[in-house]
């Protein structure tokens, strides 16, 4: 069969779904099962549930015939969503949670949240010296997942959003340890011009109006080329208040206030890009689709509020706001040698953010209990001065990836993909503590007032050879074996500490009045460090899929996660190894009736061995260490219901108990292993792990119905979870307090024809204050201020969407 042909057949089943898509309820899509192996409801012409396409493993399946926890979230149930973003989607994976930054005085805000899977989560601490993610973020061909966090992209002519749950570490490698998440976008169509625009308007309760502007157009080049361009504009209002406060450093009695910065509303985002996708048959065998992306986001304030204040109030008293932007280039070559499939992937990723983060909560945590701090703070003159710190940092970041495999045809008895990978990301680090008026003799050397200086350099390299092939043994037997041979080496070099006049004495590797070699390094007066570690290793896969009919299987699978070692920058501190991720599964994928029920479920149990933990050690300098062991058990189910034409209804549900299977002491011996036999432990064998709820889920209805002369539709989804703990030890969670459990409820009606729409909608309409998540700007800080990062107030918003 040739491409043309194929191509066509492709889009014919592809209009297919999409016919179907237009019916499928808005907020049966919210239905999303966390880790089910199953796409939302959605509804074809006969009235039953339609077929979902994905490329979870690396080929173009139906969802019901993949045999691992994966859904799928199409470009309709996109839009009828109203997804736009990273929260917007999180919220309706009940597997998925996050971690938002903030944590240790980072950056708090979009783009710096950490998304975790099935519980796989040990500590908050996202220092950028730590741990990379467990969970690997994909667009289209491409790793996306940067230390930082996970890149925040808007969300519009996005052909879906694939949620791969459990390791996925044959075919995705490094930092898909727990998971991985796919964001398709839509790709340039030779055979027909297409064009859109949607425009939306809303407002947040207790906050400010808001606003969407986003477009495309698809524009056949000639009959075997496309071009599409892709445009979007979003401001979000602000909600969160800064509100007037007086704070006093007792050991001087030095009294601040924050009247200058005092703001109602302070934290709105206004973020704006394209892409440009060429896409270009080369003949009937061959493709080849460059693609630009860029984006921009400048964010004002801060995304958490302090309860003892008030209301989603905080008091800060430097400015807070940051800006994100970033750059992408990928080019994907597809192609038949013979009967095989041959695709390379190859992409650069350039990302810049600058942040500015007020820091006062340490300097007065530590004027408080540890007064020899803030002693030695003074000006030119000698005299006390102020002594709060004001973070001002700067990431450069980049990534280059490059995958090339080859997959045997999908209709031989014996098929298989096998590939080679190659990553190579570079972290820039600049982080300034800043003290206004500081004495020049205390700077570091050439750094204006800065009081402490983070200058570095961080690579992380990973290579692997992987390959998966199936076998039928039977018409109703399929065994898989998957294997990836990985190696990873990374470096991180630089300069960390205080200026030449060191006024705290505090031991050799900490700035210019340590240990430090006498050789500049990015404007930093010497190297405090340049250190290096590698390893290699295999990460297996096995399944066993059992059919009993065309819309019956149930498999059984073992597989196995990694995440890479890296680099402690402090002192002596031995490298941390890589850890390791065992899943055993168990599930099942059916539908009946026609095709007008789906259930769909898995057990799971996953050890977590060795797992990688960052904590604070001595002078509040990140520490990481391989800390012990932690168990996951697990079961999620997902139902999705045609009842009629009219009528659809959706459930899905994910219970975990995730825990400690090890003390964790937090410390660690000579060899830098974890001491886990200790009298009292930080968290004792037992501890629920943080950032993860035991039972998530949600409930969701959608009717439809004719309006005089208009289709409409009416729908309804209901999002809940359980309590949650934000910290692994047991007397920060004392100190934080207990992530309340929750639900939210989702309204929305609209009206329209065959190509425009009406949409109005309200997103947690009851206005309920739920906590997302909970952090102390550091170790000792739960005395000055913690803070609760809430879930986004009541959204009440107008869409107008039109395609031609």
């Amino acid at each position: 069969m040739t491409r043309s042909k194929r191509r066509k057949l492709e889009r014919a089943r592809n209009s297919t779904v999409h016919t179907a898509l237009r019916r499928l309820p808005l907020a049966s899509a919210t239905a999303l099962l966390a880790g089910a192996p199953v796409a939302f409801a959605q509804q074809a012409d006969d009235g039953a549930l339609a077929e979902v396409i994905v490329t979870a493993q690396k080929r173009t399946e139906n969802i019901q015939n993949v045999p691992i926890s994966v859904q799928a979230i199409g470009t309709e149930r996109l839009e009828q969503l109203q997804i736009q973003g990273f929260d917007d989607y999180v919220k309706f994976l009940p597997s998925v949670t996050f971690q938002a930054g903030g944590a240790g005085g980072g950056p708090n805000g979009p783009g710096f949240s950490r998304v975790l899977i099935r519980g796989i989560s040990s500590d908050s601490n996202l220092n950028h010296s730590g741990p990379l993610p467990t969970v690997g973020t994909y667009l289209d061909e491409q790793p996306i997942t940067t230390i930082q966090g996970a890149l925040d992209l808007h969300l519009y002519d996005i052909a879906r959003v694939e949620a791969l749950a459990g390791p996925q570490g044959t075919l995705y490698g490094a930092s898909s340890e727990a998971g991985t998440v796919r964001i398709i976008t839509n790709k340039p169509d030779p055979d027909k011009f297409a064009a859109g625009w949607e425009a939306q308007g809303n407002r947040i309760a207790h906050g400010d109006p808001g606003g969407v502007l986003q477009g495309f157009v698809n524009v056949p080049l000639s009959p075997n080329a496309a071009i599409r361009l892709v445009a979007w504009g979003e401001h979000k209002g602000g909600y969160i208040d800064n509100i007037r406060q007086i704070r006093t450093f007792p050991q001087f009695g030095i009294t601040i206030n924050n009247a200058n910065l005092a703001e109602r509303n302070f934290n709105d985002v206004t973020t704006y890009g394209a892409r440009a996708a060429l896409r270009v048959d080369l003949n009937d065998n061959w493709t080849i689709t460059p693609t630009l992306m860029g984006q921009k986001t400048k964010a004002n304030g801060f995304f958490s509020s302090n309860p003892a204040l008030g209301d989603l109030n905080v008091a800060h008293y430097s400015p807070d706001d940051s800006e994100d932007q970033w750059g992408d280039a990928a080019l994907t070559i597809e192609g038949r040698i013979s009967n095989f499939d041959l695709t390379y992937a190859g992409a650069f990723l350039k990302r810049h953010d600058s942040a500015r983060t007020d820091y006062s909560d340490y300097s007065l945590a530590y004027d408080i209990s540890i007064p020899s701090y803030t002693d030695p703070i003074v000006d030119n003159s000698g005299n006390h001065i102020n002594p709060t710190e004001w973070i001002l940092a700067k990431d450069r970041y980049q990534k280059i990836s490059q995958e090339l495999r080859i997959a045997s045809p999908t209709e031989w008895r014996l098929r298989f993909v096998a590939g080679l990978f190659y990553q190579r990301q570079q972290h820039g680090i600049e982080q300034r503590y800043v003290i206004q008026n500081l004495a020049d003799s205390l700077w570091v050397t050439g750094w204006p007032d800065t009081w402490w200086l983070t200058e570095q350099v961080r690579v992380d390299r990973d290579q692997a050879a992987f390959g998966e092939a199936t076998f039928d043994v039977t018409p109703w037997l399929a065994l898989t074996a998957g294997v990836r041979h990985f190696k990873y080496d990374n470096t991180l070099a630089g300069y960390r500490g205080f200026g030449i006049d060191n006024p705290l004495g505090i031991g050799s590797g900490l700035g210019e009045a340590g240990d430090c070699l006498p050789v500049e390094f990015h404007g930093a007066p010497c190297t405090s460090f340049s250190k290096r570690t590698s390893d290699t290793g295999n990460t297996p896969k096995f399944t066993a899929t059992v059919r009993f009919s065309d819309n019956k299987l149930m498999y059984a699978t073992y597989s196995k996660g990694f995440r890479p070692g890296g680099i402690n920058r402090v002192g002596d501190l031995p490298p941390y190894g890589a850890d390791f991720l065992k899943n055993y599964e168990i599930g099942w994928k059916t539908s009946w009736n026609g095709n007008r029920l789906r259930l769909n479920a898995a057990f799971f149990w996953m050890d977590w061995k060795d797992f990688q933990f960052a904590f604070l050690g001595a002078n509040s300098l990140t520490r990481i260490a391989n800390a012990g062991s932690a168990r996951v058990k697990g079961f999620e189910s997902e139902l999705a219901w045609a009842v009629s034409s009219s009528l659809t209804l959706s459930a899905g549900l994910t219970m975990l108990n995730p825990e400690l299977t090890e003390n964790y002491c937090g410390e660690i011996d000579e060899n830098g292993a974890a001491i886990t036999d200790c009298d009292a432990p930080l968290a004792p064998k037992g501890t629920q792990l943080p950032a993860t709820s035991k039972i998530k889920g949600n409930l969701v209805a959608r009717y439809t119905f004719p309006l005089g002369g208009f289709n409409g539709h009416a729908q309804a989804a209901y999002i809940f979870q359980s309590a949650q703990w934000a910290d692994l030890r047991i007397q920060q969670r004392m100190d934080l307090g207990q992530q309340g459990g929750y639900g939210l409820a989702d309204f929305a009606f609209g009206i329209g024809e065959k190509n425009y729409t009406w949409e109005l909608f309200v997103t947690n309409a009851f206005d309920k204050r739920a906590d997302g998540y909970r952090f102390t700007q550091c170790n000792s800080c739960s005395i000055v201020a913690n803070y609760v990062a809430p879930v986004q107030p009541r959204l009440v918003g107008l869409t107008y969407s039109q395609k031609f």
